[in-house]
């Protein structure tokens, strides 16, 4: 069982102009004080300015390790405070970028579970003001992950993070975001056909990597 730390916990501190038809992004979330209630569509004080893209039911939460953000501070020279790759949990001691598919994290009283990778966008490259941000960001893999609500209640700063269960098809949220390979494909499936639940997502990357490998069958 694997147990970390929550650092912080954040959110939105101003609605920010983009030029997308949302016309604004929620990205711009800060560390907040004392206990927060998280609900099926995330925490209490927060917005999602476009659920298709950075919310709903199965990316309530997005979480992000304090050991990445530790490189994107070394690497761009300043400090990656909590709430600057706009997430809502900053944690520490969990691997969120390599969490696999379907994992658990218990946060106190509330019950979380990995559900996809977060893709990075332009807005979230204009926010940071740094050049060719989406590339680098995507290459390095450090993308941290979202979490779906399977029980809400009360978080804080300075909770353990505990991995209560961690599925044995072993396909991580880092794998799915570089592209599964044949053998992660027919575990990501096996552990459908049992009846993990996918995102739609996920569902359509897995299909993108089954018809590649069809495509790419030679005759015999």
């Amino acid at each position: 069982m694997t147990t970390g730390a929550l650092l912080a916990v954040c959110r939105v501190h101003a609605l920010l102009p983009t030029k997308d038809s949302t016309g604004v992004t929620a990205i711009d979330k800060r560390a907040t004080a004392g206990p927060v209630k998280v609900h099926p569509l995330g925490l209490t004080g927060d917005i999602q300015a476009s659920r298709k893209h950075h919310g709903g039911p199965s990316k309530a939460v997005y979480a992000y390790s304090q050991e990445d953000a530790d490189f994107w501070s070394a690497e761009l020279g300043r400090d990656m405070v909590p709430g600057k790759f706009g997430e809502n949990l900053r944690v520490s001691g969990i691997e969120s970028s390599h969490a696999v598919i379907g994992e658990r994290w218990r946060i106190g009283d509330v019950l979380l579970e990995v559900t996809e990778p977060r893709t990075p966008c332009m807005n979230f490259a204009r926010y940071l003001g740094e050049s060719n941000w989406v590339k680098r960001f995507a290459a390095e893999g450090r993308i941290g992950t979202y979490l779906r609500v399977l029980k809400g209640g009360h978080i804080e700063a300075g909770d353990a993070v505990v991995v209560e269960h961690r599925p044995e098809h072993g396909v991580t949220v880092g794998q799915l975001f570089a592209g599964l390979s044949p053998e992660q494909a027919a575990r990501l499936q096996a552990a459908h056909d049992d009846g993990a639940i996918l995102t739609p997502d996920v569902a359509k990357v897995l299909a993108r990597a089954q018809a590649q490998m069809k495509a790419q069958q030679v005759p015999a």
